[in-house]
């Protein structure tokens, strides 16, 4: 089986480790903070102190960090990815990034004889622990079916979408889609309470009908229970709205919702919530 590096093990990442460990892959693990990982080194992970110490033995490098400047010094600083592989690699970035990035790499990895993908996920921390997450990739067509195998044991949708970048693009248009998602969830549960309702009567009532959404099944619940803990973090959230936003000005497309998403959770992080879920949205009504 192919030797796999993965680093970034937060809340999704320390999931999707250890689907790879149950699968039986040798898996080595770096992270800034070791203590995160000591949970998957008790499962069998290797521990890498270094970026490059993890890429050393490596097949496949997955990488899942929070910002585009993370991805950004972990493949192409003198210290990182790139500088320390080998040709022969694959390397799959799982990091919700720019596609001007994803080209980037892509790029740099050809020139060093190395395979690169763009692969960001949807499904949030239920679909990592389940299994189930949806795989949005962007790269070559030999090189997608080359790890789709691994890609199956922890998603259950798995796409290649086009070119590299094309992955990213594609997760912009899962975030806008939950973006304005959660204000109508948010907004109808306020409402529910607002009218005397039993807000969770109401969502048995409106989750299998034609409102039905992830966000509604999954997050309301969380909302009514007060429970804000992140399965996404808020500023992570964040910070994929901007660039869907930088993107979508760059194509002269107007995305209002958008834009009023940006503002509330914008809002939220200056409260002091950024390192809460998603759903902490339903503070603001």
């Amino acid at each position: 089986m192919e030797n796999i590096s993965f680093i970034g093990t937060g809340v999704m990442g320390s999931s999707i480790v250890s689907h790879l460990l149950q699968a039986g892959y040798p898996v080595t693990v770096h992270t800034r903070t070791k203590g995160k990982a000591e949970p998957l080194i008790a499962a069998g992970a290797k521990w890498a102190s270094t970026v490059a110490e993890a890429v050393q033995k490596a097949d496949i490098i997955f990488t899942m960090v929070g910002m585009p400047a993370d991805v950004e010094e972990i493949y192409l600083k003198v210290d990182g990815i790139l500088a320390n592989g080998r040709s022969g690699q694959v390397l799959i970035d799982m990091t919700t990034s720019s596609p001007a990035l994803a080209k980037k790499i892509e790029k740099a990895a050809i020139e060093k004889g190395m395979s690169s993908l763009d692969a960001p996920v949807s499904g949030g921390d239920v679909g990592a622990k389940n299994g189930t997450l949806s795989i949005m990739c962007g790269g070559d067509e030999s090189v997608f079916n080359q790890v789709k195998a691994i890609f199956s044991i922890f998603g259950s949708q798995i796409v290649l979408q086009g070119r590299a970048g094309a992955g990213q693009h594609t997760k912009m248009s899962n975030q806008l889609a939950i973006a304005t998602n959660m204000i109508g969830v948010c907004e109808a549960l306020a409402y529910a309470e607002k009218a005397g309702l039993d807000p969770e009567r109401v969502l048995e009532s409106i989750s299998p009908g034609a409102a039905g959404s992830w966000s509604l099944s999954n997050l309301g619940p969380r909302m009514l229970g007060g429970n804000f803990e992140p399965g996404f973090y808020t500023k992570h959230f964040l910070k994929d709205l901007r660039i869907a936003l930088d993107e979508a000005s760059a194509m002269d497309l107007d995305l209002p919702g958008l834009q009023l998403a940006i503002r509330l959770y914008e809002d939220l992080i200056a409260k002091g919530y950024g390192d809460k879920g998603t759903q902490v949205l339903f503070k603001q009504y």
